[in-house]
């Protein structure tokens, strides 16, 4: 599976778009963490809890959107597009968005 932010995958043709694909979690912070973040802030630096946390709901959220596009029968998602936002104090949402597309080399 291609997956690319461009609006076209350099070298191939769009031959068909299947449709808009999405694949998203929501993901708690852990008390513990929490802590850590918070005495991490007082001394400056990355919050590396958050940082892994957020690093594992991105790649569940893409597979998510993939097996959506497999089940159009796409071999292609173009235009992806991440978002995340808080849902509560202590949860985020992340959330990527793409068109499915079947390609096929430029020329042939």
């Amino acid at each position: 599976m291609i997956i690319t932010n461009l609006a076209e995958v350099p070298g191939y043709r769009i031959t068909k778009v299947l449709g808009i694909v999405k694949g998203n979690t929501v993901r708690a912070t852990h008390f513990g963490r929490d802590i850590l973040a918070s005495l991490r802030q007082i001394v400056g630096g990355e919050l590396k809890e958050y940082t892994e946390m957020l690093a594992h709901a991105r790649a569940e959220a893409e597979q998510r959107m993939i097996e959506e596009a497999v089940k159009l029968g796409a071999n292609a998602i173009v235009n992806v597009r991440y978002v995340s936002g808080n849902v509560t104090h202590n949860s985020a949402e992340i959330l990527v968005y793409g068109t499915a597309v079947q390609i096929e080399p430029a020329g042939g």
